[in-house]
């Protein structure tokens, strides 16, 4: 679909669509930093919705190292409904995110339409010589994932009616968190790679950065982190179908040693909203990432590592099946 636009042939562009974000150089010490991003309501509480899309816009701004600047909206909303205020209250979710995020919304697009929709511009400004990127992911690196998986399967779970409200708050406050300490703390321990987890959930994401790599990984199952109640959810069959065709998507990519049961293949593949960076960050700096995280409130879970191996492959394990970075 996009053999049309790629690769751009405009020296300015530094990154174009492989990426979280599009980064257009504006002299030697600056660039620009634009993404977009939006979808349906996945809560049934419209500012938690603004809240959430908004932080998700941002996310691959931080992702990429930038500092967003300002954003737009884009709403898509039924007419009919606009009296009841439902739409106002998705506009205040993420005029509120925004602000948190130290940035003004600066005016946006609406489109009468059937099924609600909304989401942000967001442009950013980032120095070209920190930039994270996702070609960048050296072996011996280690993955440090910084938000909990299982989102999606929490918003399956919800449409069905039959989410706790305890779990629902806990993904609601990880969904709407921003991904700006992350990213400075990435910054500061001198990580090179990034990514943040969304869509493609981390065995899709992880997938893209060892291709544009040209590396492989392994991931240690137990050390990924969990929002609390999803596993349960998800032995109760609430799969989300993006997960599902995440799955299909990875099975020529991901192996798997040991026993690795299907729930967790499941939660491992799980298309996210909002989700954590995936850092890959150099070993000798780990502590130093884990420390920055600590510091700015932010938890940072060791689930893997980079290896040398075949492009884009990913063996899903127990890094104590072998040593680390062989």
């Amino acid at each position: 679909m996009l053999r049309h636009l790629l690769p751009s042939d405009d020296p300015r562009v530094l990154v174009d669509a492989g990426d979280d974000a599009a980064v257009y150089r504006l002299d030697e010490g600056r660039a620009l930093v634009v993404t977009l991003d939006f979808f349906t309501p996945i809560v049934d509480d419209p500012c938690d919705f603004g809240q959430i899309a908004a932080a998700n816009a941002l996310s691959d701004v931080y992702a990429m190292g930038g500092r967003p600047l300002f954003a737009l909206n884009l709403l898509s909303f039924p007419r009919k409904l606009l009296p009841e205020g439902i739409a106002e209250e998705i506009i205040r979710g993420g005029a509120e995110k925004a602000r948190e995020a130290g940035i003004p919304v600066v005016g946006g697009h609406s489109i009468d339409d059937a099924e609600p929709k909304y989401g942000m511009v967001a442009v950013g400004e980032v120095d070209p010589g920190r930039m994270l990127s996702i070609d960048r992911a050296r072996p011996g690196d280690d993955l440090v994932l910084t938000k909990p998986l299982g989102s999606g399967i929490v918003a399956t779970a919800v449409r069905a009616g039959a989410c706790p409200e305890e779990v629902l708050d806990e993904a609601v406050r990880t969904m709407a968190r921003l991904n700006r300490a992350a990213a400075e703390a990435a910054l500061a321990a001198g990580a090179r790679a990034a990514t943040d987890i969304t869509g493609y959930g981390l065995t899709g994401h992880l997938g893209n950065m060892v291709r544009a790599s040209g590396v492989s990984a392994r991931i240690d199952a137990a050390g990924v982190p969990l929002l609390p109640g999803v596993r349960a959810l998800a032995e109760a069959g609430h799969i989300p179908g993006g997960t599902r065709r995440n799955q299909e998507d990875s099975d020529d990519s991901v192996g798997y040693e040991g026993d690795i049961d299907e729930i967790t293949r499941i939660l491992l593949a799980d298309a996210q909203t909002s989700g954590g960076l995936l850092v890959a960050c150099p070993r000798d700096r780990t502590t130093t990432l884990l420390s920055a995280l600590e510091a700015r409130g932010e938890s940072g879970h060791v689930v893997g590592d980079v290896i040398d191996g075949p492009d884009g492959r990913i063996i899903i394990g127990s890094l104590s099946m072998s040593p680390r970075g062989q």
